[in-house]
């Protein structure tokens, strides 16, 4: 009994003599600074294709020290990737990424919107960067705002001569909606002659977010007022079929 007495005192003794230890020795923390970013120029900023272009790049800082900037360029809808330099032949609403790196691994990373496109007159060409106001089945979501003028929708030409379109639902999900990736990709568009109003629509579509199967039925051109209407269906499942109508603004610039 005494001897368990002497242990449980010797034990207690230690703990407290840890617990004095631990407090008093010295705690070293490391304080780590990440870069901040300061994208010089516009926010967005718009080229023709084969335009020549110098990006106006960005600074980074780590404190008082200016440290270097990797630059990367992100096509939205052709899936390019450029390192440091633009190509500039490539259609495409382009991210660009400005990105620095501290010594202890940690990034900072600031954007802006490129938008490479040709803007075709309507008559011989409908490439081009649109705005897009947009009903399903006749009505617009709430608010109707979310689906009028929405930013951006881009039309581009193929090398067999074609045509595609970024969203063949005129951004409703993608911008409307706000649901990331949900876009209908691969519309292609055949002009048999744009001035006669005269399209063929080759192959379906799926929405990558929800799947389903979609068809391009029809599209006028309006060259004096700079307009699309295109008109999709889409199949959504079994038993759902909504009809898309986007009035698709031509952006001059």
């Amino acid at each position: 009994m005494k001897a368990l007495y002497k242990l449980t005192i010797l034990a207690l003794f230690g703990s407290l003599f840890t617990l004095t230890s631990c407090y008093e020795d010295e705690i070293n923390s490391t304080v780590t600074v990440y870069p901040v970013i300061e994208v010089q120029g516009d926010s967005e900023i718009r080229l023709n294709v084969g335009d020549t272009f110098t990006d106006p790049g960005a600074i980074a800082m780590i404190g008082e020290e200016e440290v270097p900037v990797t630059t990367r360029y992100v096509g939205r809808y052709r899936g390019n990737i450029y390192n440091g330099t633009l190509n500039t032949s490539v259609a495409d609403i382009y991210t660009a990424e400005y990105s620095a790196v501290n010594e202890d691994g940690f990034a900072g990373v600031e954007t802006r919107q490129i938008i490479v496109a040709t803007t075709g007159d309507l008559v011989n060409s409908i490439e081009g960067l649109y705005t897009s106001t947009v009903f399903r089945n006749g009505a617009q979501g709430a608010p109707a705002s979310a689906y009028t003028d929405i930013e951006y929708m881009l039309i581009w030409q193929n090398d067999d001569g074609s045509y595609e379109i970024s969203d063949a639902f005129g951004g409703w999900y993608l911008f409307g909606r706000a649901i990331a990736d949900s876009e209908t990709p691969g519309g292609v568009i055949v002009a048999n002659n744009i001035a006669a109003n005269d399209f063929s629509f080759p192959g379906t579509q799926s929405n990558t977010y929800f799947g389903g199967s979609s068809e391009i039925t029809g599209l006028t051109v309006d060259p004096d007022t700079d307009k699309l209407v295109l008109t999709t269906v889409w199949q959504a499942d079994a038993e759902t079929t909504y009809t898309f109508v986007s009035t698709l603004t031509q952006v001059q610039f």
